[in-house]
């Protein structure tokens, strides 16, 4: 046992040092970044996003094939995504709000917010996710132009 830590000694002399990959342990993956940022990185090759910069990406795919059907009504709209919805501490609902239209009073101006845990949470992969965030966006600019969901992205 001990005798397998680097630079120990046993009686046949000193124990080699290990080399190459080590095991992931416990089950979490290997450890670190996959591939390194820098000027000898190839210039096609993905780096590791984060889970938020991943998620803005669908949503960001999702909005601009939106914006190819809905140009001119889309002007109004501002999209933004938050982590969670904050909810007041009376809160008596049964689910969790995917997204929220905000719309201000006297004005066409109308901000469409996106909750990213909720829905992280409810997929199970990223082509689910993908497609809830379709499907939620969807409600809301339906909601907001009294259309039905399936009218503002037809399922494909």
């Amino acid at each position: 046992g001990i005798a397998r830590l680097t630079g120990m000694t046993t009686p046949a002399g000193p124990c080699p040092v290990r080399t190459g990959r080590m095991r992931p342990r416990r089950g979490r993956g290997l450890r670190g970044p996959l591939v390194l940022p820098g000027p000898l990185s190839a210039a096609n090759v993905p780096g590791v996003q984060s889970p938020r910069a991943e998620f803005d990406g669908l949503v960001v795919a999702v909005i601009e094939r939106l914006r190819r059907r809905w140009t001119v009504a889309l002007r109004e709209v501002e999209f933004a995504v938050e982590e969670a919805p904050l909810l007041p501490e009376d809160w008596t609902g049964v689910e969790v709000p995917l997204a929220s239209l905000l719309q201000w009073p006297g004005s066409r101006h109308v901000r469409v917010v996106v909750f990213r845990l909720p829905l992280v949470a409810r997929a199970k992969g990223r082509h689910q996710l993908a497609q809830a965030i379709s499907v939620v966006l969807a409600e809301q600019l339906g909601a907001l132009w009294h259309l039905d969901p399936e009218d503002v992205d037809p399922p494909a």
